[in-house]
């Protein structure tokens, strides 16, 4: 039997009402099914998610279920999944999103063409009937460049600002460096670093076409939907981004867009904590409030001169108490 061209990590967590669809374009993306490997993980599930995992893995002659007696996190899944990878190329799937038939050839061919460590692409966005296209923002298609040329400017969205994990196709030469694996235990907000240290440590990446990958939102088990402690995965996940920044031989060169992006996505988790208990607001408000003592107080006085008024105000407290001019 022939070596798969590609294998898809898809982890999920009680994703019966979904998983099916996911599972079945699966079945359409080679005409040589050979070409496939699925590495399904069954991630602490209650409802039929396993069962339908092992359904459609018959359906595949290269196929493994792995089972999580209890849920271990997105991000720790699909390291499980990387230690199962065959074949050159690798992609990311989550239980509730879909792909158009033949994604997979398309990437895998370009893959190959283009000799670059991963690619990225376009997204879908699908909230009831409503579809909206979600483009890569980089301004080049099908074109190799280095990922770090990617990162800037940091006042306008950029690659790093794309983390999405399923958005593309990777060379396993990234998983024989280490740069493929999300850090351990993140349930939310693991594609930040992630995104980043593919961004600074890999060679060469490209933005190509292919058909769409489509993300469901809005989804009630997502944790973009949830307001429990594994939000609180937020601060960490910054953190890494300024660990990975500092440690940089480039550090002052990039180290004004992670500061951009911790303040804005710290003033969106503030107004988000708003809606939790209590006490989780209050340890969410410390998490951040030791995430932005980290910055250095010059670029943080900069980038905050420049974002808008309503995130000025929401992170100016915080910031007064870490001796941040607000």
């Amino acid at each position: 039997m022939r070596t798969p061209l590609v294998t898809v990590i898809l982890p999920a967590k009680d994703a019966g009402a979904y998983i099916a669809t996911t599972l079945e374009t699966l079945t359409r993306q080679f005409d040589d099914p050979t070409a496939l490997k699925l590495v399904a993980i069954d991630d602490g599930s209650r409802d039929d998610t396993g069962t339908l995992m092992r359904r459609y893995a018959e359906r595949f002659p290269h196929a493994e279920v792995i089972v999580n007696p209890r849920p271990r996190g997105l991000a720790t899944a699909r390291n499980q999944g990387l230690a199962h990878v065959e074949g050159d190329a690798f992609c990311f799937l989550d239980g509730d999103d879909w792909m158009q038939p033949q994604r997979l050839a398309v990437l895998a061919r370009s893959l190959q063409e283009l000799d670059c460590d991963f690619l990225r692409t376009d997204h879908v966005t699908v909230k009831g009937g409503a579809r909206a296209v979600v483009s890569a923002p980089y301004p080049w298609r099908g074109t190799v460049a280095s990922p770090r040329s990617a990162i800037l400017p940091e006042n306008e969205p950029t690659m790093v600002d794309y983390p999405f994990a399923w958005a593309g196709l990777l060379h396993r030469r990234l998983i024989d460096e280490g740069i493929a694996d999300f850090t351990p235990g993140l349930f939310t907000a693991e594609d930040r670093p992630w995104i980043w240290r593919l961004h600074l440590q890999a060679r060469s990446f490209a933005v190509v076409d292919a058909p769409a990958l489509l993300y469901r939102r809005g989804v009630a088990t997502s944790l973009t939907q949830v307001r429990d402690r594994r939000q609180l995965d937020f601060v960490r996940a910054m953190g890494e981004v300024l660990d990975l920044v500092e440690a940089d031989v480039e550090a002052d060169r990039f180290l004004p867009k992670a500061v951009w992006t911790v303040l804005a996505l710290s003033s969106r988790h503030l107004v988000r904590a708003r809606r939790m208990t209590p006490g989780l607001r209050a340890e969410m408000r410390s998490g951040i409030r030791s995430l932005l003592g980290r910055l250095p107080e010059a670029e943080a006085s900069a980038v905050l001169a420049r974002l808008d008024g309503p995130r000025r105000r929401v992170l100016a407290p915080l910031l007064r108490t870490v001796g941040h001019a607000a």
